[in-house]
Parts: C-alpha cells; sequence; structure tokens
C-alpha cells in the first residue's frame, strides 16, 4: 500500500491511530511516519513477527529508533533466504510519495530463530509490547499452534482477528479467557483498513496502550462492533 494512500484512507475512516506491522519488517514505516505529518493520525512502528513456532505476534513501540533497533536484532535470527519473487511476490521498500527505493531481497515471510519467549524477552527489553497476534486462526495463530497461552510467557492481551468477537472468542477458545482482548483487521489493502478499537489515554505511547486494554488507571479500551 502506498504512505499517502494509507494516511488519506485512515483518516477518511475517522482513524486517529494505525500501528504499520510489516511481516518480519519495519523499512516501511518512516515512510508512513513522514505521510502523516500534519495531519491528526498518529502512526505506531511496529513489527507482526513470526517466532520459532511460527506463531505471529504483534510487537509495538513509541519511536522508529526502537523499531529499528528491533530490526537489528531481528536481522540476527532471520534466515537467510533469497525471496522467490515469482512465488511469494515483490517486497518492496518506498518512499514517503511511495516512490521505489529498493527490494528486499531476503525472504520475510518465514520464522525468526526466536522462540514465544524469546521474542518477549527482545520486545520487552526496547520497551516495547508483543501481543500474540490472530489467536483464533489456524495459520499462525497461538492456540492453534501451541493449544495454549503459555506459563513462561508474561503475555498481557491477545489479539483476536475480523472474523469473531470477543464474546465468541471467549466461547469458543476457553483457554484464553481472563485475557483482555483487542480485535485489529491485519489489512493488507486500503478497502481492508477501519476502526476496531476505541481506546481512552492520556496520551499515545505503548503504556498507555497497556493500561486502556487492561483497564488501569482510568484508561479504557473497548472493541467497535461492526
Amino acid at each position: 500500500m502506498i504512505p499517502p494512500l494509507i494516511v488519506e484512507t485512515a483518516i477518511e475512516r475517522g482513524i486517529g491511530l494505525v500501528a504499520i506491522t510489516d511481516h518480519n519488517a519495519t523499512a516501511n514505516i518512516q515512510a508512513v511516519q513522514r505521510a502523516s505529518r500534519g495531519t491528526e493520525l498518529t502512526v505506531l512502528p511496529g513489527m507482526e513477527l513470526q517466532t520459532l513456532e511460527e506463531v505471529h505476534v504483534v510487537c509495538l513501540f513509541d519511536s522508529l529508533e526502537q523499531s529499528l533497533a528491533f530490526q537489528a536484532m531481528v536481522d540476527r535470527v532471520l534466515p537467510e533466504i533469497p525471496n522467490n519473487v515469482e512465488f511469494f511476490g515483490e517486497q518492496f521498500v518506498v518512499d514517503e510519495t511511495g516512490e521505489f527505493i529498493r527490494r528486499e531481497d531476503r525472504l520475510l515471510l518465514t520464522s525468526t530463530q526466536w522462540t514465544l519467549r524469546q521474542a518477549w524477552e527482545a520486545v520487552h527489553g526496547l520497551g516495547g509490547l508483543m501481543i500474540p497476534a490472530h489467536v483464533n486462526r489456524k495459520a499462525n495463530g497461538l492456540l492453534a499452534i501451541l493449544g495454549l497461552v503459555p506459563d513462561d510467557v508474561p503475555i498481557e492481551m491477545l489479539e483476536i482477528s475480523l472474523h469473531t468477537t470477543p464474546e465468541q472468542a471467549y466461547q469458543d477458545f476457553p483457554a484464553i479467557r481472563g485475557y483482555p482482548l483487542i480485535q485489529d483487521g491485519d489489512a493488507h489493502f486500503l478497502e481492508d483498513i477501519r476502526g476496531l478499537n476505541e481506546l481512552s489515554v492520556a496520551e499515545i505511547t505503548v503504556d498507555e496502550i497497556r493500561r486502556a486494554v487492561l483497564g488501569r488507571d482510568g484508561r479504557s479500551h473497548q472493541v467497535l462492533k461492526g
């Protein structure tokens, strides 16, 4: 997706906060942040990391610098496999106008060598927030792969996909009862961008988001219907 169109679409749909979470990659975050300058949209840096177990986790950070430091760590545990463009498609890095800068030649759609616990330690060590992604899905979902939420990883919240509701997810997966849920669209196309969560926070930071989803210190969160 082209950065200015991401920003324009989000604003048109009344969205105040988006996170850029490409698969094992952060190279396009700065372009979207620059495209959002002078608008009311906040662009949070992040990544959708794939662990050794093939579990997808959303990793959120406060600053571009944190996300780039995280990328440097990920690069050391991402296999040196060349991207097969004909099979996986192109992996472009663009500027804030959407102009081509370079191709990423290493395959991003693969697992890192980090376990779930190691991924959490890396994210937490940089002051970030790690959320297991689309846990209700069979493909790369925590529950489908591990069958439970592991006790040795301090997971605070879980993400569900568009294809369910918090109420249905709790009913379908008793193992996640007691965990707050957020919902995300995992948008790969402009038409998929939508506002799914409402946060009451003092400012937009990872810690404030954490407090809101956990319902702490007067902050609040709700998954929007429809």
